[in-house]
């Protein structure tokens, strides 16, 4: 089970005992808000995508949705999101559970602009019913993210 996963891997950093498994589905942006009790903006979605034939995920504010220009500038190709299978098979997490922890180490990581806003974002741990609330430095550190980017838009800083 990747939760299971997740956990096993954020005991490496001393955070396993921080996942919250909840009695309700947090799969989307929306009944993650409800079942957490915080804002949409402040959960920390895990976008997948296909880049150069390998995944990529990006780690953006609930609020927060791709701005294909400026995607494609930063990566050089069109924005094409991984199909839930792909997702499970290439990340090992299924869709609504996605998250940047315990993935293969040929997935790049990264961290888009629209959470630098917070103090703490909630991402998901690998199942459609569990998250973590981390700082923004935690979240750097525990994803091992590639690096920052800027390819979201719909946000208000």
């Amino acid at each position: 089970m990747a939760i299971e996963k997740v956990k096993e891997y954020l005991k490496g950093f001393g955070m396993e005992g921080r996942v919250r498994e909840l009695g309700e589905s947090s799969a989307t942006v929306e009944l993650a808000a409800q079942a957490l009790h915080c804002e949409p903006c402040r959960i920390a979605k895990t976008l997948s995508f296909l880049v150069e034939g390998r995944a990529v995920l990006i780690v953006a504010a609930g609020d927060a949705k791709i701005d294909n220009p400026r995607y494609k500038a930063r990566f050089g190709t069109k924005a094409k999101m991984l199909t839930p299978q792909e997702a499970e098979t290439m990340v090992g997490h299924a869709v609504g559970g996605v998250c940047p922890f315990a993935v293969p180490a040929d997935v790049a990581v990264y961290l888009d602009e629209s959470l630098k806003r917070f103090e703490t974002v909630f991402p998901a741990c690998g199942s459609s019913n569990s998250a973590i609330e981390l700082t923004i430095p935690e979240l750097e550190t525990t994803s091992r993210c590639a690096g920052w980017v800027d390819v979201c838009k719909g946000w208000t800083s």
